[in-house]
């Protein structure tokens, strides 16, 4: 009989140089801490916390965020989680391509903790686009305010 490949809960952080303007609640640490209490309280075990730190959220070409889709395309995450919907990335359309058709085929369930997202829970979807351009929508003003 073959074994089973080991899966990992992913808690993944993404820190932009204009994120870091907005203070403390934005930051690595403040993400893992809340990842990892979240992970803990709900009974995720097998975590691995990984993150991108003065990466943009408009650009998916970030290291870690790499090793995750590797990860991914080896059969080795089961979950992903992430602070917010923002944390992904701030690109409209590559957020929704990966929240609504890499995730699903790849069987990675996707929680965005502070949005309310859970891939499990089908109703917390229903925002999802909104959201996403949104977060598109603030990358862009941030710009071109710095």
């Amino acid at each position: 009989m073959a074994s089973q490949k080991q899966q990992y809960t992913i808690l993944y952080g993404r820190l932009s140089q204009e994120d870091e303007r907005a203070g403390e609640s934005n930051s690595i640490q403040h993400q893992r801490d809340l990842l990892e209490k979240y992970a803990r309280d709900k009974g995720f075990e097998n975590t691995l916390f990984l993150a991108d730190d003065g990466y943009s959220g408009t650009n998916f070409e970030r290291p870690s965020w790499k090793k995750i889709v590797e990860m991914i395309e080896a059969g080795e995450v089961s979950t992903l989680i992430v602070k917010d919907a923002s944390r992904l990335g701030r690109e409209y359309l590559q957020v929704g391509y990966y929240m609504e058709i890499y995730f699903p085929q790849k069987n990675v369930r996707f929680i965005a903790v502070n949005d309310g997202v859970d891939s499990a829970v089908e109703s917390s979807n229903d925002f999802n686009p909104i959201r996403n351009w949104a977060n598109e929508l603030h990358a862009k003003d941030t710009s071109r305010k710095v």
